[in-house]
């Protein structure tokens, strides 16, 4: 692209042109160049918007974790409404798009990345993933206390169960059929919703 010419919202055109990249071609793949290539831009566009690589990355993961924010505010509110296994199944389908499940892979492969972000607020686990487990273990105590699901639950374990699970499911590179998520999800979920009928 020639200097002097205005892209418009550079920043989004960046993030969205790193996660064609990364799906493309995988985390190592992942520089400077490729992104600006993909997103037809000169190379210091990236660095007007951004300090240095590692700040763009650490911001395109940060984007990731907003949008599980957002995620969140929508799975509380299903609380007490629908199935509980019903309504995990549908956030975890949510949660792991290809684009979340290759930008976990692009934490756990890049050593500066992941500290940059525990550096900045992501002290335990790994960052995306943290949260997602944040996110269910909330949902999971809303549906506690409204009696859903049995009073002593250890909610943040189940969340850990079915973080994992869930994304060991997407992990390959093609999603699971609805089918198997949920009898993963009906699976972790059993004990504590038959313990609330007794």
């Amino acid at each position: 692209m020639p200097t002097g010419v205005h892209i418009r919202d550079a920043r989004q055109q960046l993030f969205d042109a790193a996660e064609r990249v990364l799906l493309r071609d995988g985390p190592s793949a992942l520089t400077s160049r490729a992104v600006t290539v993909e997103a037809g831009c000169a190379k210091g566009v990236l660095h007007r918007h951004f300090a240095d690589f590692d700040a763009f990355l650490a911001e395109l993961v940060r984007d990731r974790i907003a949008r599980i924010e957002a995620q969140t505010a929508d799975l509380r509110a299903a609380a007490g409404t629908g199935e509980v296994a019903g309504n995990l199944t549908g956030a975890l389908a949510d949660l792991f798009d290809s684009v979340a499940v290759a930008i976990v892979g692009l934490v756990v492969f890049r050593d500066e990345l992941r500290a940059r972000l525990r550096r900045t607020g992501h002290a335990h686990g790994i960052p995306l993933l943290a949260e997602a487990g944040t996110m269910i273990a909330s949902y999971l105590a809303d549906e506690r206390e409204l009696g859903r699901i049995a009073a002593d639950a250890d909610v943040d374990s189940l969340a850990l169960s079915l973080i994992g699970a869930g994304h060991l499911l997407f992990a390959g590179r093609a999603s699971p059929d609805a089918g198997a998520l949920d009898k993963v999800v009906t699976a972790v979920i059993a004990d504590v919703v038959q313990r609330r009928l007794l």
